[in-house]
């Protein structure tokens, strides 16, 4: 049975109220961005006339708890009057409507009577309020003001949760940098002291290479970075770990430049390759080899991260990944867990290991990645 279809013209919206609900949706999206930065004078400033051309009144305002943050419209004198219009709303949480009482001015050409005043709520917290000025007032203009107030409210819980998200990540950097081993720092020091006589210059080079280590490990700006930049912070780490044990430690480290300007969580790749040496090679005997690979696959970089040291119990990584704290001394919960807040739940972490039999750690990264940027 051959389907039918209804071709319409480009540009063609249908009905009028085809065409409405279009320019509706339309001024939403466009008031949308600014909001979800949260409540303040530039996005209120920003986002007050897209608010305004939705409820189509002589004028419109933002406000906070207790002052104005935008106005748009006509009778900018009423502007004055917002924050204490904005108080009761604020205190009981409920949509008031005001009258000339309220709106008292000694303007003649002023047409303002009625103001309705709607809280915008962000978990149940009354954070501002939408003001709607109009010569009249009726059940229709304060259900669209309410409904409108209710989808700002929305847009501030987004701006709510994007930055709740962005302080957990911060939160988790700073659990990794605090497990920065005392005894990485303190072998790394002793290592470079004990070249301070017999040979100065490796001593330098030994540390200028911990004072960037470190420099970048602690740098407080950028939830992300390239593998390029999180790369060279590991070859610096790796050759301080050399300094420390010296043939013990063989390195291979294989990269295709292809995916060298791919974004990645800050400090996601580091503790890996820490936990490589630290839990791979420490407690063997005889030397061992850390492997780096980063490979090119189509739309993804894959990188693995493996040791032929002494291996893990695979039920001690499972419930590290699966949030045990107390099994996570590696750090792998923390990884696998910034992983998957910011590419998805397909990009967490693989573990293959076993006791004595080493551990190889894969981690797939998308090339690309909306909203995600160094």
């Amino acid at each position: 049975m051959r389907s039918r279809w209804r071709w319409l013209r480009p540009g063609h919206l249908g009905s009028e109220s085809d065409r409405a609900t279009f320019r509706t949706l339309h001024t939403a999206s466009l008031a949308a961005p600014p909001l979800r930065a949260g409540l303040n004078k530039a996005s209120a400033t920003r986002a007050v006339r897209f608010l305004h051309e939705l409820l189509g009144t002589p004028a419109v305002a933002l406000s906070d708890t207790g002052s104005l943050l935008a106005w748009d419209g006509r009778f900018g004198h009423h502007a004055q009057q917002v924050g204490a219009l904005a108080a009761p709303v604020v205190a009981d949480g409920a949509t008031a409507i005001g009258d000339q009482r309220d709106l008292f001015c000694g303007a003649p050409a002023c047409e303002l009577r009625k103001v309705i005043v709607s809280p915008l709520t962000v978990e149940e917290r009354v954070v501002g309020t939408l003001q709607v000025f109009a010569p009249s007032v009726s059940a229709g203009l304060v259900r669209a003001t309410n409904e409108v107030a209710r989808w700002v409210s929305a847009q501030l819980e987004l701006a709510e949760l994007d930055a709740s998200r962005t302080r957990l990540m911060e939160a988790e950097v700073r659990a990794l940098r605090a497990q920065i081993s005392p005894h990485f720092i303190y072998n790394s020091l002793t290592a470079i002291a004990s070249f301070v006589r017999t040979d100065p210059e490796r001593a330098r080079e030994l540390l200028l290479d911990f004072a960037d280590f470190t420099r970048y490990s602690f740098r407080r700006h950028g939830e992300f970075t390239t593998l390029s930049d999180e790369l060279r912070s590991i070859e610096r780490y790796l050759v301080l770990e050399k300094a420390r044990f010296g043939d013990r430690l063989q390195v291979t480290l294989r990269v295709a430049p292809e995916v060298l300007p791919v974004v990645i969580p800050f400090l996601c790749l580091q503790p890996l390759v820490e936990n490589a040496v630290r839990h791979g090679l420490e407690g063997k005997d005889g030397p061992g080899r850390v492997t780096i690979v980063a490979d090119d696959f189509d739309s993804e970089c894959v990188i693995t991260v493996e040791d032929d040291g002494v291996g893990e119990d695979p039920e001690r990584v499972r419930r590290a990944l699966g949030g045990d704290l107390s099994m996570d001394s590696i750090g792998l919960g923390n990884v696998d867990e910034r992983l998957r807040s910011t590419f998805g739940d397909d990009y967490g972490l693989v573990v293959e290991t076993g006791p004595g039999a080493g551990t190889k750690v894969i981690v797939r990264i998308p090339k690309f990645s909306p909203g995600v940027r160094a």
